[in-house]
């Protein structure tokens, strides 16, 4: 086994975890759709979630041919799926019980550390370009990460309910863009 394969390794749990997160949501919602006061935008971040993790396996596969890996490299990569777990853990509360489940209440008590925590993703992503080969990615990859970053920071800084219901569906939309122009091929 090279040395990614044996580090991949620990990547995919994390990211197969943050997946299996984000399913356990979805699974949560139906089971216990009648205990439910729903609302959009945590139900389509998790739809984006589920999109993001696949995308960052699917780019992954790019750090294959980096050959001499150091703990920082590692570190910075490994950070990168946590944060993603992060995410999936907070965007959607835990379907336990026989308790009255508000999302809309779930999302706002928990939208600054959600987006904090998004921000954060986006600037450990350019990070690790930056540690991993030395330079940021192209200008569209650094744009997006620099409206996903902006975005993050302007929906922890506001509450206001017609900016979170537009941000979630415009983030989805952009971020199938993001993938449609710059993964649609496995890297490398």
């Amino acid at each position: 086994m090279d040395e990614f394969g044996y580090l991949s390794v620990l990547l995919s749990i994390i990211i197969g975890l943050a997946i299996t997160q984000l399913l356990l949501g979805f699974r949560g919602l139906v089971l216990q759709r009648a205990r439910i006061a729903s609302y959009g935008p945590p139900i389509t971040w998790s739809v984006t979630l589920v999109i993001i993790a696949v995308q960052s396996w699917w780019a992954m596969f790019g750090l294959r041919e980096h050959m001499t890996w150091t703990f920082l490299q590692f570190s910075i990569v490994l950070a990168q799926t946590i944060v993603l777990y992060m995410l999936a853990g907070l965007v959607l509360p835990d379907f336990t019980g026989e308790r009255y489940v508000d999302l809309r209440a779930h999302y706002y008590e928990h939208r600054r550390v959600f987006f904090g925590v998004a921000a954060a993703s986006g600037v450990i992503s350019l990070a690790k370009d930056l540690v991993i080969s030395g330079h940021l990615p192209n200008v569209p990859n650094v744009g997006f990460h620099i409206l996903y970053i902006g975005t993050g920071i302007a929906a922890m800084a506001t509450a206001r309910e017609w900016y979170h219901r537009l941000l979630a569906p415009v983030i989805l939309a952009i971020f199938c863009l993001y993938i449609a122009v710059l993964f649609t091929r496995l890297p490398g």
